[in-house]
């Protein structure tokens, strides 16, 4: 296997007159790309953005307007060749990539389609958890829906698409592998107990200590006695931070390792030395990594195939990130946990955001990101990192019928200024005035969250126990009806008279799958509003735990319990899809895979699923003769 290519394509955006490809690579290259019947397209210097971010390591982003545009709902087979700068040879994927074909082919393909009547979405795929990967479950799918007006209009991961904040220790070992096979750029860490990267990495705390590392309140004293009980808090709250990614090259590094088998191909098979404490810790994690990795071949399969749309979440970067503004002030105060956050950043923009909305980073962003490239120094990249803090475009939208909106609800929030261990709003109101700005004189909508907009009721009233309490980092205590200002703003959105009258919002984040039906009181069952979570990937939510929480939450909040009454929703009505064959009414499902759903021309849903590694499970209307929009379907239950 050639491995010059190191992780992609991933095909991005795709639309009848563009196409966005991202991918590594180990060398300066340059690419063409061949479609059917017509001449090899060369990629300019300016179509070919490419990004050194190591010795022997470079990210592409490949974004070519076409002038003929391409046909719609037909299957176009797609060569990406490359040869080196040096050579005049080009290397087709038949000859690097054959894997990345399905079964009978000799390339990959593409389906643009006229209208976007079915999506996968998911989120939350944390590599080294026991569940087996949605993404795998997805490909194998798709290999059986391969014709056009089957495929799915595009594939949606709504966050946590690396856990920079829960890293394995067989998964670090392997990213620091990578850096030093690749080259990564190294860096100075300011604030630091360690002067730089490489001493980072040789330290012995480096594996299942490094929240021995990280930064605390002790070196940002008067914001400790405002906002934190104890003499020494740690800014980074997350329970699992043992090994928590601090560097851009570890970042970096992690992203290929999480979407490609390549870069496992160039590592030895080695382990650090550890305490015997951790040795047995580490062959578990190893255990549970190797099936991901046995399953990098589908998933870069299928990203090759599907326009690929992403957004962050807390995991992408760090848990509990921005969650208080109290939380916001001490861990953008320090010069160390704002170089982490910032590396985090920095790393989802080359390998996420650039390619969900280029034209958003052609400005500043893009030409700091290239000055780092060229000198990889502190100065430089603290340069890119305050700009991408300031930058607001992180949301986007795509201009399909119905039209996708994908929201930002981590960088614009709206902060409670009375009491700054509260949590934020998920969105602050400029953010939502432009979300319904998008929305007016819209049919129908498409909106992604990565938070469901409605949850489950129980789980947020333990929420706001915990606010109450002065905890709300314990329980991530962050949902859109959280704080007072932004739900009554969504809601309001929701009723407006210019704003669509058909809205579904797609979600992950909670590590289970629900299904809501929604309807605005007294107002003439408009707008219809369907709340559909699929989640997580490649993560379960504790399986006796959300037995309870389900059980209680449908005895406490079931549609006529009076309790609905004190709750933000009160002026909805909120029905809520059992999954199909769900034993004694279960409401949540518990089982890691990818949601599909299906809409009519109204942007209507009308097939709504989880696809996992076991079979389907269909969401269905509880009563088909209560909307014309759901109708029975021949559910089956996974078996």
């Amino acid at each position: 296997m050639d491995l010059t290519i190191l992780a992609g394509p991933l095909l991005r955006r795709a639309d009848a007159s563009r196409l966005v490809f991202w991918l590594a690579s180990r060398e300066r290259l340059h690419f063409r790309l061949c479609l059917p019947d017509r001449a090899p397209l060369l990629f300019s210097e300016e179509q070919q953005q490419q990004i050194r971010v190591g010795k022997s390591c470079f990210i592409q982003l490949l974004d070519l307007p076409l002038s003929d545009p391409l046909p719609l709902d037909s299957e176009i087979s797609y060569d990406l060749q490359w040869c080196r700068p040096d050579e005049s040879h080009w290397h087709s994927m038949e000859e690097w990539g054959k894997e990345l074909s399905f079964e009978g082919e000799t390339l990959p393909s593409l389906v643009i389609r006229s209208r976007l009547d079915a999506m996968l979405h998911g989120s939350c795929r944390k590599p080294h958890h026991a569940a087996p990967d949605g993404l795998v479950a997805a490909e194998r799918w798709l290999s059986e829906h391969r014709e056009p007006a089957q495929r799915p209009a595009l594939l949606m991961m709504s966050g946590d698409q690396i856990y920079a904040d829960d890293v394995a220790g067989p998964m670090l070992t392997a990213i620091h592998q990578l850096i030093n096979e690749l080259g990564l750029y190294s860096e100075q860490l300011e604030g630091a107990t360690v002067a730089d990267s490489e001493t980072l990495f040789a330290n012995p705390l480096s594996y299942y200590r490094r929240h021995e590392l990280l930064p605390d309140t002790q070196a940002n004293l008067p914001l400790q006695k405002r906002f934190f009980e104890g003499a020494r808090k740690p800014i980074f709250t997350t329970s699992s931070a043992a090994n928590h990614l601090i560097t851009l090259s570890e970042m970096l590094a992690m992203y290929l390792l999480v979407w490609s088998p390549v870069p496992w191909q160039l590592l030895p098979d080695n382990r650090p030395a550890l305490d015997d404490a951790f040795t047995e810790r580490y062959e578990r994690e190893r255990g549970r990594l190797l099936p991901f990795v046995e399953g990098l071949p589908a998933v870069r399969r299928l990203m090759a195939h599907l326009p690929t749309m992403m957004i962050f979440d807390d995991h992408d970067v760090t848990d509990d990130w921005n969650l208080t503004a109290g939380w916001e002030q001490t861990a953008y105060g320090h010069p160390f946990s704002r170089r982490i956050i910032g590396n985090a950043l920095v790393a989802y923009m080359i390998c996420q955001g650039w390619g969900n909305d280029p034209d958003a980073f052609a400005g500043d962003p893009s030409a700091m990101l290239r000055t780092w490239s060229e000198q990889p120094d502190s100065e430089h990249q603290d340069q890119l990192i305050n700009c991408l803090l300031k930058f607001d475009g992180w949301q986007y939208y795509l201009d399909t019928k119905p039209r996708v909106l994908v929201l930002d609800t981590r960088t614009r929030r709206w902060r409670s200024e009375s009491n700054l261990n509260r949590p934020s709003g998920l969105m602050d109101w400029e953010a939502l005035t432009e979300l319904q700005g998008e929305m007016l004189n819209q049919e129908a909508v498409v909106v992604i969250s990565p938070t469901p907009v409605f949850g489950v009721k129980l789980i947020e009233v333990i929420q706001k126990v915990f606010t109450w309490l002065g905890k709300p980092l314990l329980v991530d205590a962050e949902n859109w009806m959280a704080h007072k200002g932004t739900a009554n703003v969504i809601v309001n959105i929701f009723r407006h008279a210019r704003t669509p009258a058909n809205y579904v919002i797609l979600s992950g984040d909670v590590h289970y799958s629900f299904m809501y039906d929604i309807k605005v009181r007294q107002q003439g069952g408009e707008p219809h509003i369907w709340q559909i979570t699929s989640s997580g990937i490649k993560n379960e939510f504790p399986r006796r735990l959300l037995d309870v929480l389900d059980r209680l939450n449908r005895w406490l909040y079931a549609p006529r319990s009076p309790l609905n009454w004190f709750t933000r929703r009160r002026k909805l009505r909120i029905t809520p899809h059992s999954p199909v064959g769900a034993a004694r009414g279960e409401r949540l499902l518990n089982r890691a895979g990818i949601g599909y759903v299906r809409f009519n021309e109204a942007g209507e849903p009308v097939c709504v699923q989880q696809i996992t590694s076991e079979g389907v499970v269909d969401f269905i209307e509880p009563d088909p003769q209560a909307s014309p929009v759901l109708t029975q379907q021949q559910g089956r239950q996974a078996n």
